[in-house]
C-alpha cells in the first residue's frame, strides 16, 4: 500500500502550500489524483515519490513508514518509487543520450537487455536513442523519461501531468506503455492531473484534490 495520511507540506520560508491530505493506493491499483493547477498537487506527488520531506503527517510504502528522503533513503525504497514528471527539458541530463540513463543500473549485460525491452515498449528507436535531449522533440524525449522511470521495475508509478505538454498519439502511446508494465508487474498507479476525461478513463478511481483535504470546521 502506498499512504499519505494528514500530510502538509511546504517550501522553505513559506507557509504550507497544503494542509492535512491523505490519499491511499492499493497495490495494482491505478488512481486518478485531479484539481486545478496551483493546488499542490505536484507537491504531493513529490512527497509520495520520496522526493520532498513533509512538514507533517505520514508516507506508508509497503507497510513501512518513510523516514529518510531523497538520497538519504535507502536505495530499495527509493527505487520502489517510479516517478515521470510534466516537464522532461528539467527532468533530463542535456549532457547525455536517451540511452545513457538507461543503462546507468546493474551490469552491463542487464542494461542491454532492460534498454532492448523498454525502447521500443515506449516507442523509441534505435536512432532515438543515440541523441541527447535538444535533437528530439518533447513527445520523444517524455518516451525517454518513462522508459528511466520503468528501468528499475518500480512498485509504484507516480505520473505527474506527464501527458500535460503532449499531443493526443503520443499521450495514448504513453498510457498504454504504462498500462502494459502495469499488466505485467502489478505496479500501483498514482496519475496526477486536470484532465478528468483522460484519469476517469485511464484510472481505476479519480479523487479529486478537494476530497484529500480535511472537511472544514
Amino acid at each position: 500500500m502506498l499512504e499519505l495520511d494528514s500530510v502538509t507540506a511546504g517550501y522553505e520560508r513559506r507557509a504550507p502550500v497544503f494542509r492535512g491530505a491523505s490519499l491511499t493506493v492499493a497495490p495494482g491499483e491505478s488512481v486518478g489524483l485531479l484539481g486545478p493547477s496551483g493546488c499542490g498537487k505536484s507537491t504531493l506527488a513529490r512527497v509520495a515519490a520520496l522526493l520532498h520531506r513533509p512538514d507533517a503527517g505520514r508516507l506508508v510504502l509497503d507497510g513501512t513508514e518513510v523516514r529518510a528522503w531523497r538520497h538519504r533513503a535507502p536505495r530499495a525504497r527509493r527505487t520502489a518509487v517510479g516517478v515521470v514528471f510534466q516537464q522532461p527539458r528539467t527532468a533530463a541530463d542535456p549532457r547525455l543520450t536517451l540511452a545513457e540513463p538507461l543503462r546507468a543500473a546493474g551490469r552491463r549485460a542487464e542494461a542491454r537487455e532492460r534498454v532492448a525491452a523498454l525502447a521500443p515498449a515506449v516507442g523509441l528507436t534505435p536512432d532515438l536513442l543515440g541523441r541527447r535531449p535538444h535533437e528530439v522533440s518533447d513527445g520523444q524525449l517524455q518516451r525517454a523519461c518513462l522508459a528511466r522511470a520503468l528501468t528499475l521495475r518500480p512498485r509504484w508509478l507516480i505520473c505527474d501531468e506527464m501527458t500535460a505538454m503532449l499531443d493526443a498519439s503520443t499521450t495514448a502511446a504513453l498510457v498504454a506503455a504504462v498500462e502494459t508494465y502495469r499488466e505485467e508487474t502489478g505496479a500501483g498507479l498514482l496519475a496526477v492531473g486536470h484532465d478528468r476525461v483522460l484519469l476517469n478513463r485511464w484510472c481505476d478511481r479519480t479523487v479529486e484534490w478537494k476530497d484529500c483535504l480535511p472537511t472544514a470546521a
